[in-house]
């Protein structure tokens, strides 16, 4: 009787598993080559840094989540030259299993980014060191405020 009752727990418990990464779309641009290597970068580049994030059902139990980074670095100076531009698609597939769907939204938007960034930040880092710069090490991101930003945003003004 025991082990009936451990079955039927072990079968409710919320399951939440990266299976997959992949990168969906890598672009490098490099428009100043090879004269931005000649120049000497005395201070620190400008950076624009855009982030969107994608969430769609594959299958019953499986979600595609995307995070879609594009950057533009240009240097400081006399003349404001573009170094590189960086775009990225980079996804996964996640089981999401007896997850309540109160939970679905924040699941998909916080912890499956979450596990997937450090991934996506090294992807992007080392596409900037094979386009002949220092790595693009981006700053940890807080997706959980990033997410409850857009819960606040949705909701209407009281």
């Amino acid at each position: 009787m025991a082990e009936n009752e451990n079955a039927t727990e072990n079968k409710e418990k919320p399951i939440l598993r990266l299976q997959k990464m992949y990168i969906k779309d890598l672009s490098f641009e490099n428009p100043n080559a090879p004269e931005v290597f000649r120049a000497t970068q005395k201070s620190e580049p400008n950076v624009e840094l855009n982030l969107k994030m994608n969430n769609r059902k594959i299958g019953d139990d499986h979600w595609e989540v995307s995070l879609e980074i594009n950057a533009k670095v240009v240097s400081k100076g006399e003349e404001d030259k573009v170094l590189f531009m960086l775009e990225v698609e980079h996804a996964g597939i996640f089981l999401l299993k007896h997850i309540p769907e109160k939970h679905l939204a924040m699941i998909l938007g916080v912890e499956c980014p979450t596990m997937l960034f450090p991934f996506t930040r090294q992807v992007v880092s080392q596409a900037a060191v094979d386009g002949g710069f220092m790595p693009f090490l981006m700053e940890p991101i807080n997706f959980l405020a990033l997410f409850q930003n857009a819960q606040k945003e949705k909701s209407p003004s009281n």
